[in-house]
């Protein structure tokens, strides 16, 4: 494996056999990763790595680019069809790429913006003080209710009332609840406002049905390519078709030069997969997944942030519950084969670094073909985990476990 890059550096081949191994070897519970098919890796490291291709299908600024066209083009049908869209252009080079296009497209500097809290679900790119969101623009966070930890309608429509935002964000990163755009979209016309969809963690769910469709309500919609949906990492931007002139001058030439072909070649294999009828059947899993793990840990006596999820991920807050910080709980858990993220909880008392709190999610284990019924396991060991997080004996013996368990799901990758 990998044999090229052993001959040319070994050092590095070594660390890229043994990050193999790692992922095969522990489960991963971080909602924004996943396995790839290897029909998308290749892609990923193929031959349009070496082709430059500033511009667009048609209109390029080199030579040699019709089959370059040929690609991106079915790259952008292919978005289409599978998010019901007018348009689609699939050059950002990632998530934040395509929420900085969103904005360069849509706003003035200056302009107001609302997005959730970053310490409660919602993204840097969404109006977090050092992140350029908040130091071009004009950046109105809204939170989430108190006492149920969900998204208070009632609140953001005031704060729109109050400081008329030209751009209003619904989509998250760390929030387990369903989003109401048309609510969203009610309260964008109210005050004039445009309306982004960020789903780059829900954009399976969408596909599948398994979370309401963004595409009658928002003017734009940002989405990374990997994460649940199982591509390559990098970007993709839709918009209704009054926007798209627009949009396509934001990205090329207002904030990118050549696009990543490979990665377009990648992302153009990936929406094929996603267009196929198995591939619902994987979100609605990663959905039922998610709900059986929440109800499993709620027995346990967990405290989960809004109390469960609807999607595929959940926020515990480990100090709540266990006394136990989500960056000493995180560190235990990996230390028994469970791989997380420590996550701030809402209104959390703690600094990011040390949170109260961690995240996790079901769709890379649900592309290993991980059901309801293995949700106990997993449920037992964060059980375990978090009642004796200094215990490196009972730990090691853990990840021995989990190693075993994990050898039921190789076969994904014999594929």
């Amino acid at each position: 494996m990998y044999e090229n890059i052993k001959k040319q550096d070994p050092l590095l081949h070594e660390a890229l056999i043994l990050e193999d191994q790692r992922q095969k070897d522990q489960i991963r519970l971080i909602p924004s990763e996943n396995y790839t098919s290897k029909a998308v890796l290749e892609a990923s490291g193929s031959i349009l790595t070496n082709k430059y291709s500033e511009g667009y299908p048609g209109k390029r600024y080199y030579e040699g680019q019709e089959h370059i066209d040929t690609i991106e083009t079915l790259a952008c049908q292919r978005a289409c069809e599978l998010f019901k869209v007018d348009h689609a252009n699939v050059q950002p080079y990632s998530g934040s790429p395509a929420n900085l296009a969103a904005y360069f497209a849509l706003l003035e500097p200056g302009d107001t913006v609302m997005g959730l809290s970053l310490s409660e679900g919602g993204h840097l790119t969404h109006g977090y003080k050092l992140n350029f969101s908040a130091k071009f623009f004009n950046s109105v966070s809204y939170q989430v209710d108190p006492k149920t930890e969900t998204i208070d309608y009632d609140q953001i429509k005031a704060l729109a009332l109050k400081h008329k935002p030209k751009l209003i964000i619904a989509g998250y990163t760390a929030y387990p609840r369903q989003i109401d755009f048309k609510i969203f979209r009610e309260i964008a016309d109210l005050v004039g406002a445009y309306l982004l969809a960020d789903i780059s963690h829900i954009n399976a769910l969408v596909i599948s049905g398994d979370h309401p469709d963004p595409a009658p309500y928002a003017d734009v919609i940002t989405t990374t390519t990997h994460k649940a949906l199982r591509g390559p990492r990098g970007g993709l931007i839709m918009c209704k078709k009054e926007h798209k002139k627009a949009i396509d001058k934001a990205i090329m030439p207002g904030l990118q030069g050549g696009p990543h072909n490979h990665i377009t070649l990648a992302k153009a294999i990936a929406f094929q997969e996603a267009l196929e009828p198995d591939f619902k059947s994987y979100a609605n899993q990663i959905a039922k997944n998610a709900k059986a793990l929440s109800l499993r840990l709620l027995e346990k006596d967990f405290a989960l942030v809004t109390g469960g999820t609807d999607t595929h991920l959940m926020i515990l807050n480990s100090q709540k519950s266990h006394k136990l910080g989500g960056k000493d709980f995180a560190k235990a858990l990996y230390k028994a084969g469970l791989v997380c993220n420590y996550n701030t909880v809402p209104f959390d008392p703690n600094p990011p670094m040390n949170p109260s709190g961690i995240r996790i999610g079901t769709p890379a284990i649900t592309t290993l073909g991980m059901q309801e019924q293995d949700m106990n396991f997993i449920a037992e060991i964060i059980d375990l985990v978090a009642k004796n997080p200094n215990n490196l004996e009972l730990l090691e013996k853990t990840r021995l476990e989990v190693l075993d368990f994990m050898q039921g799901f190789q076969s994904f990758f014999a594929k």
